[in-house]
Parts: structure tokens; C-alpha cells; sequence
């Protein structure tokens, strides 16, 4: 009903009175924006047998007020609750009787200030926290969660003890500097993880330093850098993902620069940092998307062929897109399907994919070994 404006909400429960009966398994309900200030879901209805067999909730804009003695939903595996109205408490009330709860996710629930997984959620694998402004504490105990998509602001974040998880995807879209926090502060949180998706959506002010702890079991690193970088932001500098992830086998840097701030590398010789003590001697696959012509990015490149005993593959892609999920770069089949035509460059990026191009023919070709493809 989510475009619908003008219905009664006594008609609403009596829909929902004659849908939901023993051995109802799945419910979807999506209301109007803002209904969640005007609308009470009824959680009656879903005491006793007739919420028994419930598999899969999906709650959109209404207010949801579970509480204690609410009764078991012991067939819930999937609950999506997104713009709803529900304290931490009232959610604990939910999840303490779903036993069998496999994926939570949590999308502009703004009543929640923290979060608390318990332990008898032993088959809860994935939750997913999105913009949820109030939160403050993310608490988990669920034995077996091994995946967190993470999206909000780390600066109030507080996360009570080493999560067991092995795949984490984290954007923090009003915090700057998130791969600085990322590389000092993860290792402790994130011990076990496996597969590291960061997305620093507010720029980076600062040069990534070298970590004091290791990933120890990190293969797959992805990095999304967006938004304002400092003038001269040395890309060199995030070899220290690198160093601290020892299993690491796949990197895949991606970059979306609106605005160039950085010296284009010049031709002739030119004297590069070196770090030869530091090797990379699992990395296998590499993909650099929206390679640029700083000094800097060279200067990783380079680093990557010349320490990176066991490269396989890798790719320098010049342009960005945006729209493309595979990673193929400029025209993407996500874009030529959707509009029948590669994404729209500017000129300035043009201009700048030309200067990257003739970096890697002048700086980086010769370096790649014959073994790498």
C-alpha cells in the first residue's frame, strides 16, 4: 500500500485480521512514508498459532511495539523492518522468542539507541544496521553471525566485545577518515574476518598509517574511496592494508574522484619510494578502478608488481562507473542496459583518463612480470 494515501487504518487491521491465520509463513507490509508516526502494527495478531508458522516479516513505515510476554515466533528466519518505530527493549522482546531467526536487518529505525543480539540466537548469520541515527551500542552474543553490513556513523559507535563475524561491509557517510579508524581499530573489533568491504564516502584527510595489529585471515579487501581527498593524499600509504593482511588475495581499490587534487605525474625518469621489506606474498588478483596519474597511485602499482610474489591478474581501468557492480569498468553492462549507452564522463575526467594512460604505458607497463596476466 505504499502509495496508497487514503485508506482507513480500522479497515488496515481488518485486512490484517483475516490475512494473517495459522499457517501464514511470509508477511510484507509497506505503508505509506511517515505512517510509522500514525499507524500501530498489531501484535496480537501474531500470538498463539497464528504467528507460529511465520517464516519471513518485512515491516515498512508503521510503529512496532512488541513487548515482554509477546510469545514465540519460532518459525522466524527472515526480519526486515525498515522506517519503524521500535526501542532496543521492544526489540529484544522480538528476538529473545525467535529462536530459529537466521538474517536481521534494520534500515531508519531511529528509536534504537542500542542493540543487543542475545546468545540464543544461535542460527542468526547475517544482521544489517542502516542508518540508524540514535544508535549508540551494537552489542552482539549471537554465537554463529558471520556476516555485519554496517552503515552510520562510527564516532558514538561502540561495540562491546570482538565480533566473530567474517565478512564485513562498512560505509560511514558523515565520518571522514573511516580507513584510518579501519586499519587502527578493526583488528581488535573483527579478529576472524575473512572478506573487508570499506567505503569512505566523506573523504580522507589523513594518509592511512601502518597498523599495529594484523587481518590475519583477511582475502578478500575492498576499498571505495569517495568524496574529498586532502590535496596530495598519498595512495602509496594504503600498502598498509597490505602489510596488515597477510592471507590477503584479492584487492580491489576503486576511486570516484569528481575533482582532481593532485599533481599529474610527468614523463622521463622519475625516482620512486621504494619498500621492499614489505611483500605480499599471497596477493593473487588485483583491480585499481579509476586509476588516476598521481604520483602516488603509481608508486602503489608499481609497489604491487614488484612485492606481490604470487600476482595473478591485474587491472587498471582508467574510468569509474559508477553503476557497475562487476567491476568491469567504463562501459558496463549495468549501463548499456539502462540507458543503451556507456555513463557520461566529463571532460575534465577525460582529460585525466588520457594523462593515466600514458603513466601506465610510460611508468608501469614494462614492470608487470610475463607471468602476469
Amino acid at each position: 500500500m505504499f502509495d496508497c494515501h487514503d485508506f482507513y487504518i480500522s479497515c488496515l487491521n481488518n485486512w490484517l485480521e483475516i490475512a494473517i491465520t495459522p499457517g501464514i509463513e511470509k508477511l510484507v507490509l509497506f505503508l505509506p512514508s511517515g505512517y510509522q508516526e500514525v499507524y500501530t502494527f498489531p501484535c496480537s495478531r501474531l500470538f498463539g498459532q497464528n504467528g507460529s508458522s511465520l517464516r519471513y516479516l518485512h515491516l515498512n513505515y508503521c510503529t512496532f511495539r512488541p513487548t515482554v510476554g509477546f510469545g514465540f515466533l519460532r518459525s522466524l528466519t527472515k526480519l526486515y523492518l525498515r522506517n519503524v518505530r521500535i526501542t532496543g527493549g521492544e526489540l529484544g522482546c522480538l528476538l529473545s522468542n525467535s529462536l530459529a531467526l537466521q538474517r536481521l536487518e534494520l534500515r531508519y529505525c531511529s528509536e534504537i539507541i542500542c542493540l543487543k543480539i542475545p546468545c540464543v540466537l544461535e542460527r542468526l548469520s547475517c544482521l544489517t544496521v542502516s542508518a540508524c541515527n540514535a544508535l549508540q551500542i551494537v552489542e552482539s552474543n549471537a554465537p554463529n553471525l558471520s556476516t555485519f553490513n554496517f552503515d552510520g556513523d562510527i564516532v558514538q559507535r561502540s561495540l562491546r566485545q570482538p565480533l566473530q563475524v567474517k565478512d564485513l561491509y562498512m560505509i560511514c557517510p558523515n565520518e571522514s577518515n573511516l580507513l584510518c579508524y579501519a586499519i587502527t581499530k578493526l583488528p581488535y573489533v573483527v579478529s576472524n574476518i575473512e572478506d573487508l568491504r570499506l567505503s569512505s564516502i566523506s573523504g580522507e584527510r589523513v594518509n592511512t598509517p601502518m597498523p599495529a595489529a594484523k587481518f590475519l585471515h583477511l582475502k578478500f579487501l575492498e576499498i571505495y574511496l569517495d568524496g574529498d581527498l586532502s590535496p596530495g593524499y598519498d595512495y602509496l600509504s594504503l600498502v598498509s592494508f597490505l602489510d596488515a593482511s597477510p592471507a590477503l588475495e584479492t584487492f580491489i581499490f576503486r576511486v570516484d574522484q569528481d575533482e582532481m587534487l593532485f599533481d599529474s605525474i610527468s614523463g622521463g625518469a622519475l625516482q620512486m619510494r621504494k619498500m621492499p621489506e614489505h611483500k605480499h606474498d599471497s596477493l593473487k588478483n588485483v583491480k585499481i578502478l579509476g586509476f588516476c596519474s598521481a604520483k602516488s597511485m603509481v608508486e602503489l602499482t608499481c609497489h604491487i608488481l614488484e612485492n606481490a610474489t604470487s600476482l595473478e591478474c591485474i587491472t587498471l581501468d582508467t574510468i569509474y562507473d559508477a553503476e557497475d557492480e562487476d567491476f568491469v569498468g567504463r562501459c558496463s553492462e549495468t549501463s548499456a542496459r539502462r540507458s543503451g549507452k556507456c555513463s557520461p564522463q566529463t571532460s575534465e575526467m577525460m582529460l585525466e583518463s588520457n594523462k593515466a594512460l600514458i603513466a601506465i604505458e610510460g611508468y608501469i607497463v614494462r614492470k608487470v612480470p610475463s607471468t602476469v596476466k
